[in-house]
């Protein structure tokens, strides 16, 4: 991010600042700074009279899901369930959010830690954070209706692209790239990619899982969990962040989704060593059989070769936050769908 487009970022919240002073009783405030890590939300950092915080824009979810989640913090930041969390501030109304000509606002204190990818992790810390991930499953699923954790449906589905609709996907935005007058290195290095993932689906898709219903137990769950949103100091976790995304979904999903976004590598692989050592740890609180996390894990893998996320960020939305994630991601699919066989028996060997 360029020092302009921080200077921004900054620069948005000047007319709302002074109303989120006196909504959450800051007192006197320096300047706030931007911090560029977040991908979906905007944040900054607030140092106050009051303490210093982390002041968010809600941008991922709907203003109601972000408060019923807040609410679900504040009750996990109360309960001690071994989840480093931080309780949301409430504003002089009560509310864990604010309300701003339409733009929502939350403020939790600041926590003190590093982010680390899964490759700066010891195999020992891998397996923590594995049965940190069992932790907040299980505190989450404990809660009680009146904190906004509703009742769980009988069975979760969950839908199983098929190819021709993956491919129709693909060619929708081939034709954005072609049509475009001035296309940017971006647009012909997404162009080559995307002729790339063609081939992959085509070679794979009669490899897609088989069924709607996931295998293994499911519940309510963090949704988001890796290596931004998790802070570490003197080798322990200080806190588990950004909770926008808390909901239903299998246990062994979220456990292969933070084991593919933790540990992937430079070089765009998997660190199968830790991925093992987390899923072991995560199974020493829930337990997982191996058909579990088999189905989780191709469920994953196919999701990663039918869906388009970041390139609807960039070509629908106009929002170019997570482009570098589209290309970490295409060479982590190659590699993936080559090495299917080693990933299973990773996730397997706990």
């Amino acid at each position: 991010m360029t020092a302009d487009t921080t200077q921004a970022r900054c620069h948005e919240i000047t007319d709302d600042l002074p109303l989120l002073v006196e909504a959450f009783r800051l007192g006197e405030v320096q300047a706030p700074r931007y911090l560029a890590d977040g991908l979906m939300n905007r944040n900054w950092r607030i140092d106050a009279e009051r303490g210093t915080f982390a002041l968010k824009l809600i941008m991922d979810v709907a203003l109601p899901t972000a408060r019923r989640n807040l609410r679900i913090l504040a009750a996990l930041a109360a309960d001690d369930g071994g989840v480093p969390v931080c309780s949301p501030v409430e504003s002089i109304s009560g509310d864990v959010a604010v309300e701003i000509d339409g733009r929502g606002y939350c403020l939790l204190p600041w926590a003190q830690g590093a982010h680390l990818r899964g490759t700066e992790l010891s195999l020992n810390q891998a397996a923590d954070l594995g049965a940190l991930l069992g932790r907040i499953h299980r505190r989450l699923n404990r809660l009680g209706p009146e904190t906004g954790v509703l009742e769980m449906p009988a069975a979760v589905r969950a839908t199983v692209t098929e190819p021709v609709a993956a491919m129709t996907k693909a060619d929708r935005y081939l034709n954005i790239i072609t049509a475009l007058d001035a296309p940017q290195p971006f647009d012909l290095a997404a162009a080559e990619l995307l002729e790339q993932r063609k081939i992959l689906i085509e070679k794979y898709g009669s490899r897609r899982p088989a069924g709607e219903v996931p295998k293994g137990p499911f519940g309510w769950t963090h949704g988001d969990v890796q290596h931004r949103n998790v802070l570490w100091m003197d080798g322990q976790v200080t806190a588990v962040l950004d909770w926008d995304r808390i909901r239903v979904w299998p246990f062994g999903e979220e456990v292969a989704r933070t084991a593919a976004v933790q540990f992937g590598t430079e070089c765009g692989q998997l660190d199968l060593e830790r991925v093992a050592a987390f899923v072991s740890g995560y199974c020493t609180v829930i337990e997982l059989t191996q058909q579990d996390l088999a189905d989780a894990v191709e469920r994953l893998w196919w999701t990663r070769m039918s869906e388009f996320w970041t390139l609807d960020f960039h070509y629908d939305r106009g929002d170019h936050g997570p482009d570098e994630l589209f290309f970490s991601g295409e060479q982590l699919l190659s590699w993936w769908s080559s090495q299917r066989a080693e990933v299973q028996a990773a996730f397997a060997a706990a």
